[in-house]
């Protein structure tokens, strides 16, 4: 085993604070050097931004590491000469207007005076571009304040779902129709959840030709092991097989978990004096990630699972985090029967669990699932990812399962059973 050897409290502390720094799952990757996977992904908004009037829609579910891809898309594009790159973030406020005064604040318009005379002295004057823009810019005002930065620009919108103005995504496509329409060489680049970008496109259908739609999956086994390595390596650190298998597994494919579990667990490894994280340190970082979860997760999840003894709602909400799911997280019911059976020691069927799962979509029960389809064909999923890995790790802490479930071959996601027997009719 690697120790660190005799080191006094002030190292064990800037040893920690470096782990922190590498272990972000509070904050999106900004270094590409940390950045893991993603290479299909980024080869696809690299041929997009390449391309005249083509322009690209990043989507997938919340927490699957969509702004850590744009925050380092610059650094991927840095070998291409004279691009500009600016990105701006949406909240719930953000309008139209909003938008675009902050990517033109980033932006530099220089005006040039030549003086009176002979041999004229020549003045230049520099400004944000946002100080041009209208009190009510249109799309076509958007064209020709990019068209006159005289470079190719890439501008990179994130968080679109958090907008709440209604006018500001049909702008928005007006404004990818017209600069795809006129050939201008700058490419917008927006990210969110699939829900704003289905908007976006149903407002213009003529853009989707002008659209690539680039979907973010949760990460593979493989790719979450890369993120681990990838930190190790930058803080000379190791972890046994077993180990990282286990944090990658309860990932749920989720870099934010990833982040969170190998934070705590090199904090731990550093603890008792060693550079080497094994499974006990993984044990220690799932009771740490529980206690820093966001208070959100808590409260929600203690709302679906709170209930007097013989109510199976842990029980229930566990075995949907475990369920085999489709590429989108949704589930039918029937893929609960097996997790369900294994946590219960004996067979439980769809009917068992019914109720509960209704429950769990209605706002008593804090709404931590949403249904899909119609009556004897619903599916499931969970309102917010993030949810999944806390239920199992608390399934896991409560001693409702053991953590050996961690050591399967096979991650906890799995593709969807394509099962639908009779007993699924019923519900």
């Amino acid at each position: 085993m690697t120790r660190v050897g005799p080191v006094t409290p002030k190292q064990k502390i800037e040893l920690k604070f470096k782990i922190g720094r590498v272990f972000t799952p509070s904050a999106p990757i900004a270094n590409e050097s940390l950045f893991a996977g993603r290479k299909q992904q980024i080869a696809r908004l690299i041929n997009a931004t390449s391309q005249r009037g083509q322009h690209a829609v990043l989507f997938g579910e919340r927490g699957v590491g969509k702004t850590s891809l744009a925050n380092v898309l610059s650094d991927f594009l840095t070998p291409l000469p004279g691009f500009i790159i600016v990105s701006t973030n949406c909240e719930s406020t953000t309008n139209f207007k909003a938008i675009w005064t902050n990517v033109f604040n980033e932006l530099i318009a220089v005006k040039t005076e030549i003086g009176m005379g002979f041999g004229p002295p020549i003045h230049t004057e520099e400004s944000p571009l946002s100080q041009l823009l209208s009190g009510n810019p249109s799309p076509e005002e958007i064209r020709r304040l990019l068209q006159q930065l005289g470079k190719p620009s890439i501008v990179i919108i994130d968080e679109l779902d958090r907008i709440k103005d209604e006018e500001t995504i049909p702008r928005l496509a007006d404004t990818i129709k017209t600069l795809s329409d006129h050939s201008t060489d700058s490419t917008l680049i927006l990210v969110g959840v699939a829900d704003s970008l289905d908007t976006l496109v149903k407002e213009h259908r003529s853009i989707d030709r002008a659209l690539v739609q680039i979907q973010m999956p949760r990460m593979s086994p493989a790719e979450l092991r890369e993120i681990i390595d990838k930190g190790l390596k930058e803080l000379g650190m190791t972890i046994d097989s077993r180990a990282a298998k286990r944090i990658s597994n309860l990932s749920h494919g989720l870099p934010h978990y990833t982040h969170s579990l190998a934070l705590h667990a090199a904090q731990s490894a550093v603890d008792r004096d060693s550079m080497a994280i094994n499974q006990d340190d993984v044990v220690e970082a799932i009771k740490s990630a529980i206690e820093n979860t966001q208070q959100s997760i808590k409260r929600n999840y203690h709302d679906a699972t709170s209930s007097p003894r013989g109510n199976l709602y842990s029980e229930v909400l566990l075995s949907c985090a475990l369920a085999e799911t489709d590429e989108l997280g949704y589930f039918p019911a029937v893929n609960i029967r097996a997790p369900m059976s294994k946590i219960m020691g004996k067979p439980y069927d769809v009917p068992a669990f019914s109720r509960h799962l209704n429950d769990f979509c209605e706002k008593d029960r804090g709404a931590v699932l949403q249904r899909s389809g119609y009556p004897k064909r619903y599916r499931f999923r969970f309102v917010n990812p993030l949810m999944e890995p806390f239920v199992v790790m608390k399934g896991i802490s409560s001693g409702l399962i053991s953590s050996d479930i961690l050591d399967s071959e096979k991650p906890i996601i799995h593709p969807v059973s394509n099962e639908t027997p009779p007993l699924f009719e019923q519900f």
